[in-house]
Order: C-alpha cells, then structure tokens, then sequence
C-alpha cells in the first residue's frame, strides 16, 4: 500500500473512485467528484495535500484539502483549514484504510503549517484521529443556534494550543463555497455527470438530502 500525491494522469480514475465511494451516500447519486474536479483549479485548494492511496497498482483511495476561514466575534476573518471528500472505493471500506489514508494526511498537514481543521462527518469515525465536537474548542456551525452542540461538526488542533496562539477563544465556521459549486451550476454539473456511465440514483434512509 502507498500514499502519494495525485497527479494530473490520475484525475479521472480520481474521479471515478469518488463518485463509486459517494453514490447514493447523502443524496440520491452524488456530486462530490464534481466538488473535486472543480477544486483543483480554486486557490483554496492545497495541492501539497491532494493524496492517493494505491494498491498493486490501483487507485482506491484519496483525500484533498482546503484553505477556510473562522469568523470572529468582531468580525475578524482568520485562516483555518478543512479536507474532503475523502473516499474509499467500495470494495476496501470497513477494512482500516480510511483511517491510515487519514491519519497520513493529518501528519501531512502538521508538516505543512496547518494547525486547525473543520469539518462535517461522523465522530463515531473520526474521533479515531483525534477530531471531537467544535463546540468543545468554542468553534460554532454557522447553520445551527450558537448555544447548539451540533454532532456532525467537529474540529482538531493539529498544532496543540494553535487557537489560544491567535487569540480565537469563539468563532464560527462555514464551510467554503467551493464545496456548493454543483448546486451553484446544476447545469454545469449535469453535463459533467453525463460522461460517465449511468448510475441508479436512489432515495435512501438517512440521506441529507
């Protein structure tokens, strides 16, 4: 098994495994291999953390990462940090790669400077590498009451005490509009789905959408 950075020839099998590992997850079919494919041109994105995970050969898994902001109380914006999607093909969940994919790319990030991530997912996961409840470190959801501990959004001090450095004690975080680039171009977005082969999209229990 090897981690490396992606390249340009591995963008439509990058793609491709994103679609297989998001479809019917959230929505019924998916759009984050769009979010992706689009990314890679936006200045939020962190080609020093584009990484896939090969095996014998084969792409099956990847994660990118994002420049975000905090917003203080006073309106102050701050640099911070988010990653997703992350995607394991199918045929490899539930089997410790994700977890190893993730955990290589957050010693990545430290490398690098990135002191502080946000993000939205399942803390049943990703308490495994480190992440718990923003509202723990005063980070609030920028859709949900201030007062509110919201379960899907969590947050990790890369760099331990890198908050108290800049100041932060509350602040809050919205995702960046880079990742709402499908529902901005639906049509856009629809002729990129097209070439690829047809998929069944179902409505199923538990999606967000």
């Amino acid at each position: 098994m090897v981690i490396r950075l992606e390249q340009p020839s591995d963008y439509r099998e990058v793609e491709n495994l994103t679609r297989e590992a998001f479809w019917n997850v959230y929505r019924p079919g998916c759009t984050e291999h769009y979010v992706l494919n689009q990314y890679r041109s936006n200045p939020d994105f962190i080609p020093e953390l584009d990484l896939v995970m090969e095996e014998d050969g084969c792409i099956m898994g990847h994660v990118m990462f994002s420049r975000a902001e905090l917003v203080l109380d006073d309106g102050t914006r701050c640099p911070s940090w988010t990653f997703g999607p992350i995607s394991i093909h199918p045929d490899y969940k539930r089997k410790g790669y994700g977890l190893k994919l993730l955990n290589y790319a957050l010693e990545k990030a430290r490398e690098l400077g990135v002191g502080f991530l946000c993000m939205e997912g399942n803390i049943a996961f990703y308490r495994h590498a480190g992440f718990d409840l923003a509202s723990k470190l005063g980070i609030h959801y920028h859709a949900e009451p201030r007062d509110a501990v919201v379960p899907y959004f969590l947050a990790q001090e890369l760099i331990p005490g890198w908050l108290k450095s800049k100041g932060i004690t509350e602040a809050t975080y919205g995702p960046p509009k880079g990742y709402f680039v499908a529902d901005e171009n639906p049509e856009a977005f629809e002729a990129y789905e097209a070439t690829f082969p047809a998929k069944v999209k179902l409505r199923l229990p538990g999606q967000l959408v």
